[in-house]
């Protein structure tokens, strides 16, 4: 960020604003429990057989095959029915923003996690099950869409990165608090109904903290309350003069309302390195691997031959490594900007995404087990995996995306990229265990062949954005980009409409 921008964009940390990074936060909390609530549950002997008995009968099979026992589109189906769902919703929630704003978006994604959750923890039949996991999915595009939005929208601009990852953060807690939960029902009578039912509690906290929570200035402008957020903004910021900003916001909003139709303004050529961007970092985040590791990793582990309170507990020790990571992105990213941690984890998740291929091509054959030591390795390449992932492509995935669109096309573009994240996290939730069933240890290298992609992306295509405020990244980000501008010479010719 210029001297220039410092000078003008004065703020103060808080502890009001503190608690609404926090408390909105909470929504990636909600996502990040029910990625991890999915394969312990799914790995639980009365769940499979109230549910799944030929899944059960597989697992208990004396000769069973290592990478199939779980095959079963039914089994998929409850893991990934959620992101389907969510893939549709993220397109109403994004008129939701628009019309009402992202505190009122922030508030429905609460109540429907909170139903969802005693509809599946109450669930006695299979569709019931899924019922309440479609809800879930609605829930997740409503807070999806919301949060991330609400984050940078009111983060200052120099803390701008850090705050935004703290949803991923909080998805990060989500998935370790769902694992050590999972941990304690797994020997428990209905211990399933107690690890899904739980559900409730984030989205309960969510609930409160919409109440808490401010709206964002730019909401309130698009609303046509610019004393609101006049005076929102000098709540969020801790101080009085807060003129300079302001102005950008009500000039971005002015012209944004010239722009009727902000799904067409998207399709523009103009608009088109902001909706590319935002769409294939969501398809690189799903098909590094990540998901397919935390919705299964009990399941992963027990492939691997460790009993099923030992998976368990590796798949703790990978969500403890997820969370501990996270914390690097928080401190780096406004330091180091988002293209060097990106490029640096693509070379560490490279690497190990291969290794472990390599071990189980080499040692892991369709029945019997990996030896302790070579299990412990492969553990210990999930968690450097994972632990590159989590200060790299699981925050910029949502960071990114929230910071390139102007005020116009935000919420319509980053629809799109949360409906992205939604239908790949759900083509991977929905094929992972057939893939491993038949591509066996080699589905490792077809995750490492993406990440290759991945990386050669970020270093011809992937703008910075580090320290630029968000209504000035057209003018400073993409009119300098040596590929993108080209997509801006003909701006001034383009229509409103």
């Amino acid at each position: 960020m210029s001297t220039a921008d410092k000078s003008q964009y004065n703020s103060r940390i808080t502890p009001y604003v503190f608690s609404c990074w926090i408390l909105a936060a909470f929504g990636g909390l909600m996502f990040g429990y029910d990625i991890g609530i999915s394969g312990g549950v799914t790995g639980m002997d009365e769940f499979l057989m109230t549910f799944f008995p030929k899944v059960h009968e597989r697992k208990l099979h004396a000769h069973e095959n290592n990478y199939c026992k779980y095959d079963d589109e039914m089994l998929q189906l409850f893991t990934s029915s959620l992101y389907i769902a969510a893939l549709i919703a993220s397109f109403f929630a994004s008129k939701a923003c628009s019309l009402w704003g992202r505190r009122p978006t922030i508030l429905m994604a609460s109540l429907l996690f909170i139903a969802a959750s005693i509809i599946c923890g109450a669930a006695n039949t299979k569709w019931m099950l899924i019922f309440g996991r479609v809800l879930f999915g609605i829930g997740v595009g409503f807070g999806n869409e919301a949060v991330p939005l609400f984050l940078s929208e009111i983060a200052p601009i120099h803390h701008r990165g850090a705050v935004n990852i703290l949803f991923q953060l909080l998805v990060t807690v989500g998935i370790l608090i769902a694992n050590l939960i999972n941990y304690g029902t797994s020997m428990m009578k209905h211990g399933w109904r107690v690890s899904l039912g739980l559900a409730a509690v984030p989205g309960f906290i969510l609930f409160i903290g919409s109440l808490v929570i401010t709206e964002t200035p730019p909401s309130l402008v698009e609303m046509g309350k610019e004393m609101e957020a006049r005076a929102a903004l000098q709540k969020i910021r801790g101080v009085d003069n807060v003129d300079a900003e302001f102005q950008q916001i009500v000039t971005g909003c002015e012209q944004a309302k010239q722009v009727k139709r902000p799904f067409k303004k998207l399709f523009k050529k103009s608009g088109f390195p902001a909706l590319f961007i935002s769409t294939i970092i969501q398809v690189f985040q799903q098909f590094t691997g990540i998901n397919a590791i935390m919705f299964y990793a009990p399941v992963l582990f027990q492939t691997l031959g460790f009993k099923s309170d030992a998976s368990l507990l590796s798949a703790v020790i990978t969500g403890l490594v997820n969370v501990g990571a996270t914390f690097v992105s928080i401190y780096a990213v406004d330091k180091l900007g988002r293209r060097k941690l990106l490029l640096q984890a693509s070379i560490q998740m490279f690497i190990s995404q291969v290794a472990i291929g390599a071990i189980l091509v080499t040692h892991l054959k369709a029945t019997g087990s990996l030896d302790k030591v070579l299990a412990a390795v492969v553990v210990v390449l999930v968690c450097t995996f994972v632990m590159s992932f989590a200060w790299s492509w699981g925050p910029m995935g949502w960071l990114i995306p929230s910071e390139i669109f102007p005020i116009e096309t935000r919420t319509a573009g980053f629809a799109f990229a949360v409906s992205t994240n939604m239908i790949c996290t759900f083509i991977i939730a929905q094929a992972f265990l057939s893939m491993l069933c038949h591509m066996r240890a080699y589905i490792f290298f077809f995750f490492s062949a993406w990440i290759l992609v991945m990386g050669l992306f970020v270093v011809f295509l992937l703008p910075e954005t580090k320290g630029v405020p968000i209504e000035l990244v057209e003018e400073r980000v993409w009119k300098q980009h040596p590929v993108w501008k080209k997509f801006f010479k003909d701006d001034a010719k383009e229509t409103t409409d």
